[in-house]
């Protein structure tokens, strides 16, 4: 059975036991895919990586709101009712 591995680097179960933090930075900043017999078990995502992802998607929400946003009608505001 194939399974599709969405990282550069990977490592085994048994290799993220022995040296977690080096497992880590053997994917120089990227994602590494852990395997469990030869299947994605999970990916280990370093702190930056995850971050500017969680960034990135905050981005995007944003995006979609502006855009929903932008054919609506101006509404006059005074800075008093501010």
């Amino acid at each position: 059975m194939t399974h599709l591995i969405l990282a550069e680097t990977t490592a085994s179960i048994s290799e993220l036991k022995k040296d977690p933090m080096g497992t880590v930075a053997a994917g120089d900043g990227a994602p590494v895919a852990i395997l469990n017999r030869n299947a994605p078990a999970f990916y280990c995502v370093p702190a930056a990586a995850y971050e500017a992802l969680l960034e990135r998607i905050e981005d995007i929400e944003l995006n979609a709101i502006a855009d929903a946003r932008k054919d609506m009608p101006e509404v006059a505001v005074t800075l008093d009712e501010l």
